[in-house]
């Protein structure tokens, strides 16, 4: 067999069809691989709640990358971590004084196994991001009381971008932000320097693995720094721009089963 390769699949628009399933032929692949002895890793920016069905699905038994690097832990191993960092109390509620001001349309803050919410409309627009943890609604000036691990905000559409650059300018010592695009259009906050690949680094240090045998696949904003930094860092067919610019390779999208078209002729 030819050296472990650590491979690092991102979630959504990369393993996951538009669906949000995982394909029969991706799925086959991965597993062949794991089996081979490669050692195959999810980072996403979901909480881990909402990617342990599809660890599970894959059949994995490696550490996991979740909320982009805030937190990274090993469902069956506790040797392994956890390693959890998170945003200082009195930063959460400075951001959060500022979205008020711009009046943003939904405000949620998460901490590892709780959700913290402004106002109730929220439960109906993303009922995906709150499944199966304990919900809190209410004033989060008063409602927070210890650091937090993310900040998501809805803001209007229309300031967005003055939001984001305000938060920037403000906090750009201690916070780190992702833009999600359609349908969301929300602003992720988490820790200054954290990121996927400080995860990944982690993970690798842990199997032994050296960078070049570091296959990413990613597909957005959020991937960048792994996609950057990894080995062989591949960009989906349905990347955004800024990622296949960088991106050692560029294969086809998570709808034509990029991630196994690419794997078969790197690993077999």
């Amino acid at each position: 067999m030819k050296q472990p390769y650590l491979i690092v699949i991102d979630l959504d628009g990369t393993t996951l069809k538009n669906d949000k399933t995982v394909s029969v032929k991706t799925k086959q692949t991965l597993r062949r691989a794991a089996e081979e002895g490669h050692k195959v890793c999810i980072a996403t920016g979901r909480p881990h709640h909402l990617s342990k069905a599809y660890y599970e699905e894959l059949g994995l038994d490696t550490p996991l990358v979740n909320f982009n690097g805030a937190y990274v832990h090993h469902p069956h191993d506790p040797n392994f971590g956890p390693y959890h960092t998170t945003l200082p109390l009195s930063t959460v509620k400075e951001v959060i004084a500022t979205c008020e001001r711009f009046n943003v349309r939904h405000i949620m803050v998460e901490l590892l196994d709780n959700v913290y919410i402004r106002e109730k409309d929220i439960i109906k627009d993303h009922s995906f991001f709150i499944a199966d943890r304990p919900l809190h609604q209410g004033d989060l000036s008063q409602l927070l009381t210890e650091d937090c691990t993310s900040i998501l905000i809805q803001p209007q559409e229309s300031n967005m971008n003055d939001l984001f650059h305000q938060l920037q300018n403000a906090h750009a010592e201690v916070i780190e932000q992702r833009s999600w695009g359609a349908p969301w259009h929300v602003i992720e906050i988490i820790r200054h320097g954290v990121n996927k690949w400080v995860g990944i680094e982690r993970i690798a240090a842990y199997y032994g693995i050296p960078r070049d045998r570091i296959i990413a696949f990613g597909d957005g904003d959020n991937d960048l720094e792994m996609i950057q930094h990894a080995g062989q860092g591949v960009a989906m067919g349905n990347a955004i721009d800024a990622l296949k610019e960088v991106a050692y390779a560029v294969t086809s999208s998570n709808e034509e089963d990029g991630i196994a078209q690419y794997l078969e002729k790197v690993l077999w």
